[in-house]
């Protein structure tokens, strides 16, 4: 009879230890996969800023440079540096953030892709990874042309920088990447210098490693959730993300804000959409927290410094928010980088060699196409 109770409560001690275990894996994978892109693509990313003073141009390379090094604030810093050197004028660094917002969400599609082998699951995870990607790209839509027309951004930004700059910054130490870090660092260190090998073929070596690591931590979650979570679907988390709203988006945002990587925050959404456990909708407005989130943590880290820095981090945080004033507000808007991403599922469901060619040209080609374009014209 003892034993018989134990066994209980040691399968779930159990479940806990696995997702445990295989979280700290997909986290460690997501890590190894932004070294990689840096690896590949920091110095050139670097060289493509100081760039074109197309603005057009400049959202491509916004989107293509953080693509390559997957980390929009990476891609806000080195903006920063040119605004504050005098290289680059505010005006010029909005439709580069712009597009930055957009180059960050490419993790997703590469995370919804490891459940490519269950149709209905991936059907699901690429629709919840391609929804970001809907909601920047309708957002750059309606905010870019308004930007070129008004300078609303730039001039807001202008505006409460003068008023907020000298006031105390904020530091924040993400306990993921404390714990993730060091063990990614180490990888890296241990193929460009124990190995000698040169960054491009470092960079491979980590980007197939971390894909392999995805796949083998998501097919391992995606079971042990479905049996832990969907049993408890009445659970708060289940129930305040289902429910969306504000409070989805305070959670979402608070979440990007403690890991600081909205890529981490909304790539963990992607598994939970796949298996059923977590609807789109509801998925979605957690999606525009982690948007908001990350701009806030960059906004509160600049205040102790100059005037471009927080100039640059305000432009990055009133775009978000005015996409999601925008659209968010009435249902039938909102659902319109839902749709547009279930459909682009559905059709990706049907081919699936179409989610590459959406992930490769979307983030990589085009972008390029234009940037290469505008170099040879110049």
């Amino acid at each position: 009879m003892e034993t018989d109770r134990r066994s209980p409560a040691l399968g779930a001690i159990l479940r806990i230890l696995r997702v445990a275990a295989l979280l700290y894996l997909f986290l460690f994978a997501i890590g190894l996969l932004g070294g990689a892109f840096k690896l590949f693509g920091k110095g050139f990313s670097e060289a493509l800023i100081t760039g074109t003073s197309n603005p057009v141009v400049g959202l491509m390379i916004g989107l293509l440079a953080t693509s390559l090094i997957q980390s929009s604030s990476s891609t806000t810093s080195i903006v920063v540096g040119l605004v504050a050197a005098g290289a680059l004028t505010v005006r010029g660094a909005v439709p580069i953030i712009m597009g930055a917002n957009m180059g960050t969400t490419v993790t997703n599609t590469l995370v919804a892709m490891t459940s490519m082998g269950r149709r209905g699951e991936f059907t699901r995870a690429f629709a919840g990874a391609t929804m970001h990607d809907m909601f920047n790209l309708m957002a750059i839509l309606i905010l870019f042309p308004l930007e070129q027309a008004t300078h609303f951004l730039e001039r807001s930004a202008t505006w409460l920088s003068t008023h907020l700059i000298g006031a105390e910054g904020l530091e924040f130490h993400s306990p993921v990447k404390a714990i993730t870090k060091p063990v990614v660092n180490l990888v890296k260190h241990w193929l460009s210098d124990g190995l000698a090998l040169p960054n491009w073929a470092a960079g491979a070596i980590m980007a197939v490693l971390a894909l392999a690591l995805i796949f083998f931590a998501l097919t391992g979650l995606t079971r042990t959730l479905k049996a832990v979570v969907l049993s408890r679907a009445e659970g708060s988390f289940t129930s305040w993300v289902s429910r969306g709203g504000l409070l989805a988006m305070l959670l979402g945002a608070g979440l990007t804000v403690s890991v600081q990587s909205s890529s981490i925050t909304t790539s963990l959404l992607v598994p939970l959409i796949g298996a059923g456990i977590i609807p789109l909708e509801g998925a979605f407005a957690v999606t525009l927290g982690a948007n908001v989130g990350t701009t806030v943590t960059a906004l509160l880290a600049s205040l102790a410094g100059n005037v471009a820095a927080v100039t640059v981090a305000l432009v990055h945080f009133l775009f978000n928010v005015s996409g999601i004033l925008i659209i968010y507000p009435i249902r039938r808007i909102r659902l319109i980088p839902v749709n547009l991403a279930r459909r682009l599922a559905q059709a990706t469901a049907q081919r699936r060699i179409w989610a590459i060619v959406y992930m490769v040209g979307v983030f990589f080609i085009l972008p390029l196409f234009f940037v290469m374009l505008d170099r040879w014209l110049s």
